[in-house]
Parts: C-alpha cells; structure tokens; sequence
C-alpha cells in the first residue's frame, strides 16, 4: 500500500457518514470506522462504505484471550477490510491467533498492533498504567513483540514512528493517529505531530478526525492534509 491520509468517521449514526463521505466526489479516501460507529451500525455500515469503493481501517482494538481474538478475527475477515488491528499488550499468543484467525478465512487486511493510545503520556502509562520505563522504549518492544507475531505492523504517535522504523524495519508500517493541522487544539490526545512532521517522522500512514470531519470545509481540509503529508 501507498502512503496516505485516513480519514476517522467518529460519527454516531450511518446517515451521519454517508452523508460527510457524499462531500467527497472526485475521489474516494481511505476511512477508519472505529467503536462508535461500529457499535451504532453494526457490520452492514463496512459493507456499505466498502461497497462505495472506500478503503476501511476496521479500528476496534481486539484484546482478549487469544482463542476469543482469533474467532472474532475470522467473523472480520468477512468483512473485506483493508487494515485492523489488535492491543499489543494483549501478548505475543494473542497477535499469533489473531494472525491465524483472519488468514483463516481469507482475510487479506493488514493487521496492525497497538502500542500506547495517543491520549497515555509518560507519567500516565507509568503512575496509572503501572507500565515502567521510558515510553519510547515501551512502543519499540511492542513493536518487536508484533513484529515477531507476524503482524504488519502497529499503531503507534507520529512521535514514535521513527523509533519503530528502528528497530523493526522500513517495511514494518506505522499508522499514526494524533496528527493535527498547526495551531490546532490539542483536545484530549497527548502526543501529537502535524502531517508534514509526521511524514519527516517516519510515519507511513497518518489518521486525522476531528480537524477533518468538524472543519468549515472537510473536502480542503482533506485536501490540505494530503499535501502537507503527501506532498500532492
């Protein structure tokens, strides 16, 4: 896959999303339909944005016991989507049967491993999470732990896609969340970059929502992202 901009549909309702994705209609970007979409609509809204001809980011974040992840893997499989992804912290076992589970039905996505949400600082995945360490150093042995799983990938602060790139290779991907446009409000995340630093950052795919989705015109503010990361 290409480098790109994915679009987040944090919306509550199917109407709500076709309706923004209907503002677009040159081109057709790359989506992530994370929990509250999918909890709101249920399977039928993929099937529906991916007959449309957008590329899906099934965000939901699996982690459980492995037998449980794996057979959730094999009902998304189903769903023909492009990338989605797991917790790391849900252990090595855990991505292994993932893997096995979405191959198992013929799943093609790529799937991806969560190191540390944007929104966990240092003094929060220390104090809170009980996690020690340098937070650095946390996200390149998540990265490695999946890497040895099989997986293609994780997800990961724009901040930390070059340490990734490090230690588990250029051909390991990075999906970055926590990417805003300059100046922006921060609002709930913690380690944030814009799209032009991230793609100096080693970032290979970057996910932007709210300064997209609740701009005055989401069609430029897509188009303004994709330059400043893509450079086109």
């Amino acid at each position: 896959m290409a480098k790109d901009v994915i679009i987040a549909l944090d919306f509550p309702t199917g109407k709500d999303t076709l309706e923004f994705l209907d503002l677009f209609t040159d081109e057709k970007p790359f989506v992530k339909i994370g929990m509250e979409l999918f909890y709101s609509e249920g399977p039928d809204i993929v099937r529906e944005i991916k007959k449309r001809g957008h590329r899906i980011f099934l965000d939901l974040k699996l982690h459980d016991i492995p037998n449980t992840v794996k057979s959730a893997m094999a009902v998304l499989a189903g769903l023909d989507v492009d990338m989605t992804n797991v917790h790391a912290a849900g252990t090595k076992m855990m991505m292994e049967w993932a893997l096995e589970g979405l191959r198992s039905k013929g799943g093609e996505a790529m799937l991806l491993a969560v190191t540390q949400l944007t929104s966990t600082d240092q003094k929060r995945m220390n104090e809170e999470i009980l996690i020690p360490g340098d937070i650095e150093d946390v996200v390149a042995s998540y990265a490695k732990l999946a890497k040895e799983a099989g997986l293609q990938g994780v997800v990961c602060s724009p901040l930390e896609a070059g340490i990734v790139k490090k230690a588990c290779g250029d051909d390991f991907f990075t999906v970055t969340p926590g990417i805003r446009f300059g100046g922006a409000m921060i609002c709930d995340q913690s380690r944030i970059t814009t799209p032009a630093d991230a793609a100096k950052g080693g970032s290979d795919y970057i996910v932007m929502g709210r300064p997209i989705t609740k701009a005055p015109d989401p069609v430029a503010a897509y188009k303004r992202a994709k330059k400043e990361f893509l450079g086109q």
